[in-house]
């Protein structure tokens, strides 16, 4: 089973007549444990992909399903299972101003009921993978954009999702920041976990295995998957 799927899916926007088309008869699928980028230039698509694999927005019609669930007919009541086992990262970070780094970090387990010493383990845990162990105790705002990026990822993978969704992790880096939260999402897809990444810029796919583009809200390409999670040899 993939763990996303979409089948002719299409999202419109407006009223009856005035309808603005973000996504049209869109096919794809994305095997458990694939690094995929998600390329196109702005406006293609590709955020209105990403919200509808986490539910944020529902399908106009066709299907999507994540780990086999439908998310046309999730209630209400199944969307906090449902992103628990999602990792999402966006361009807007949305640090917390008056928290340390690694109150923010912790903030997710903290809202699931986990209780603060777990959660101040699993978050220092996670700025170590994220290489910002040492940042812990500073405030967001003193840190540059790139250690600010990192902490949004760690604040997406402490609670050990099943998939990370990134929307445009490096829009606004430098080079250097920009390879460092690149290399801090293949990290965590090499322990495992399913990555989606969304970008417009073409430097970053050359380090891609699988790149799915989408055009004007329609798939221009998607290559088979390869590796060990669409059967290959390792």
């Amino acid at each position: 089973m993939p763990a996303i799927e979409f089948r002719q899916v299409a999202k419109r926007y407006g009223a009856r007549g005035s309808e603005v088309t973000a996504l049209a008869d869109l096919t794809l699928s994305i095997e458990k444990g694939e690094l995929i980028f998600l390329a196109g230039p702005s406006g293609a698509g590709k955020s209105t992909l990403l919200k509808m694999i986490a539910a944020v927005e529902r399908p106009t019609s066709g299907t999507v399903l994540v780990n086999g669930q439908d998310i046309g007919r999730l209630a209400a009541s199944g969307l906090p299972y449902l992103r628990r086992s999602l990792g999402l990262i966006f361009q807007q970070q949305r640090l917390l101003s008056d928290r340390t780094v690694l109150a923010n970090v912790m903030l997710p387990l903290v809202v699931c009921g986990a209780n603060d010493g777990d959660a101040e383990r699993r978050a220092r845990a996670a700025l170590e993978k994220v290489g910002l162990a040492e940042r812990m105790t500073a405030l967001p705002q003193s840190l540059s954009g790139g250690e600010q990026q990192r902490v949004a990822i760690a604040r997406a993978i402490v609670n050990r999702p099943q998939i990370i969704l990134a929307d445009e992790p490096t829009a606004n880096l430098d080079r250097v920041s920009a390879a460092r939260v690149i290399d801090a999402l293949k990290a965590f897809h090499a322990a495992g976990v399913t990555c989606v990444i969304s970008t417009h810029d073409e430097q970053i796919l050359d380090r891609a295995a699988r790149v799915i583009r989408i055009e004007h809200g329609q798939l221009a390409s998607m290559p088979a998957p390869t590796g060990p999670a669409a059967g290959g040899t390792p």
